[in-house]
């Protein structure tokens, strides 16, 4: 295979390290190829345990659990990698198994060398990653090493894998720093030609690794997320079920990445339950299950509540959950401002984006403190107090009495939203005061 073995190439016009990365952009867009399948991929118990204290064994089987609930019966959560280093790795992998769930799928993931590949072959495992960085920022600088030799180590294991029956997925790392004509594409070319000779349809990886990756279809290499994705399909040769993107979040750009991905012609997505992992984390897989039924037009079976249940799960176990977060921080679809209140008492559809009790199990809120005004109050009042609410509008005087009480606190100082408890003492007291004639 014809590789560009020359110097290393930092790419210092688009990274500069003095300055944040400097976006490129062709004259000419790639072309919207959307598969006609797309699903999501786990990675909450490989790459999720990269940034956090590691899971316990019951807590990833009920993750686990949680995972195939969200995924549904088609199992559009496909699968979910695990390492397989230490004994509780292994132990976690035995556990799920013993489940016997359809999906996900449980993968393993290892680094590119034959004393790592001989865990997956002791695991029994069907598939398994394998990490080939790419970037000549990993080859050169982390691995100290040349192209050629780096890239025939991989082969090796891969080709390991290939002669035992089991599905490489080549993670091609830091792909949106490295040389895409001079080494990504002839290098996954090789790989793809290597399955073909083995009858096995090898599935690629492309990570983000550092989060530079840029959605816009004018995008240039190596950044263009829809552009690199064009050139894995029709100059390497990986066809849109067998490619896979990985994002992370280092410039907040992950999900706008991720979402490119999948219209730009990759089948498979892969995230992290509540984006936890190296880092600014990864794709969030809630909002990946989101975005895919915005794309698709249908759930497909995927029970969206149990996101709700997995944030909780997670506040179960001492995870701190942004409050802001979508789909799963406590904000996120409360309100403390007056005016989105008022909307929201006349049509919830106002200012809530889609209907969250249905699809979340999560009602909208709204939280009490100086913005929320008197139909802050109602509102609050129709969810926690309705008997009390009923009939009433925000003009009624025993509402202005709460909202009364409501800003002596803040006139006093008080700088926090109050309390459900504290509000509950406001309307009783406000409802024991006679109603004017």
């Amino acid at each position: 295979m014809d590789y560009s073995f020359g110097p290393p190439n930092f790419f210092r016009d688009t990274f500069p390290y003095s300055l944040p990365p400097l976006a490129h952009f062709e004259p000419t867009p790639v072309p919207r190829a959307r598969p006609e399948n797309i699903w999501i991929t786990d990675t909450t118990f490989r790459d999720g345990q990269q940034s956090r204290a590691p899971y316990a064994v019951d807590q990833i089987v009920r993750l686990f659990e949680l995972l195939a609930r969200l995924g549904g019966p088609k199992g559009m959560i496909r699968q979910t990698e695990f390492f397989l280093y230490t004994r509780k790795d292994r132990e976690a992998v035995e556990r799920c198994q013993e489940l016997a769930l359809p999906f996900p799928e449980i993968t393993g993931w290892i680094r590119a060398t034959m004393a790592d590949y001989a865990l997956v072959r002791a695991a029994g495992l069907r598939e398994t990653g394998i990490l080939c960085s790419i970037s000549d920022y990993h080859i050169f600088k982390k691995l100290g090493s040349t192209r050629e030799r780096v890239l025939a180590g991989y082969l090796e294991v891969i080709d390991a894998a290939l002669a035992d029956g089991v599905l490489p997925r080549v993670h091609i790392e830091d792909s949106t720093r490295a040389d895409i004509p001079g080494v990504v594409i002839p290098f996954v070319r090789e790989v793809m030609e290597h399955g073909r000779q083995a009858g096995v349809q090898v599935k690629v990886r492309y990570p983000d690794t550092m989060g530079v990756g840029i959605a816009d279809p004018h995008a240039a290499l190596p950044r263009g997320i829809p552009r690199l994705s064009h050139a894995l399909r029709t100059e390497a040769g990986v066809p849109s079920e067998a490619l896979e993107f990985h994002g992370q979040n280092d410039l907040g750009a992950i999900v706008p990445n991720a979402v490119s991905a999948w219209l730009y012609g990759t089948s498979s997505n892969n995230g992290t339950l509540l984006g936890i992992g190296e880092r600014s984390g990864n794709t969030p897989i809630e909002a990946l299950a989101f975005w895919l039924v915005g794309i698709t037009g249908e759930t497909h079976g995927m029970d969206l509540t149990a996101i709700s249940d997995i944030a909780d799960y997670y506040r179960s176990i001492g995870e701190t959950v942004d409050q802001r977060l979508p789909f799963v921080g406590d904000n996120f679809n409360v309100t403390r401002a007056g005016i989105h209140a008022d909307g929201m008492i006349k049509d919830e559809e106002i200012y809530n984006p889609f209907d969250t009790t249905k699809l979340l199990n999560r009602p909208p809120g709204v939280a009490i403190t100086d913005k929320s005004g008197a139909a802050g109050l109602l509102m609050w009042m129709q969810k926690h107090r309705p008997a009390d609410a009923a009939g009433l509008d925000k003009r009624d005087p025993r509402v202005l009495r709460v909202l009364d009480l409501v800003m002596r606190e803040y006139d006093d100082g008080r700088v926090i939203a109050i309390a459900d408890e504290e509000v509950h003492g406001m309307v009783d007291e406000a409802f024991r005061a006679p109603v004017p004639a």
